[in-house]
């Protein structure tokens, strides 16, 4: 018999979320085999990956921050502080992390997301290829997804 009766929270809750999150990530793994055969691989543990660049003070100039998971790179954030722009930096930090997650890591590709008045020209310079299309999102603003293969 299915009960009809639930109460529905719009708290917070940490522990419920991991729960969630391993509850999903069990119905997953028995529901692809993809899934199954990659679990407990090396390629299945999900890696942090930050590259970093400093100024001649010291100072934060830019930076990657992105993460390795099942033979992907994907990059969270690139961002380059204003008065660098231009000069290469933001192609250094993508392509380091490239290399690694390539090299060191084994990754066969990269995916990323990235706004309209960020750098999808960017990424496309840097043979990133659009995939994925969402408009209005959020409203007024297009959001890109790209992937690139790591040859």
């Amino acid at each position: 018999m299915v009960c009809r009766m639930f109460r529905l929270e719009t708290e917070v809750d940490m522990a419920r979320r991991d729960l969630l999150r391993s509850r999903l990530r069990e119905s997953n793994t028995a529901a692809s085999p993809v899934l199954r055969a990659l679990r407990g691989t090396p390629a299945a543990r999900e890696s942090p990956l930050h590259v970093w660049a400093s100024d001649r003070t010291g100072g934060l100039a830019g930076g990657l921050v992105g993460h390795t998971w099942a033979g992907w790179l994907h990059v969270t954030y690139l961002w380059v502080e204003a008065r660098h722009r231009g000069a290469g930096l933001g192609s250094r930090l993508l392509t380091e992390a490239e290399r690694v997650a390539r090299g060191e890591r084994g990754c066969r590709a990269v995916r990323l997301e990235t706004w309209d008045f960020q750098a999808p020209g960017f990424y496309r310079r840097q043979g990133y290829e659009v995939v994925g299309v969402v408009p209005d999102y959020p409203p007024g603003i297009t959001e890109y997804t790209l992937t690139k293969a790591l040859d």
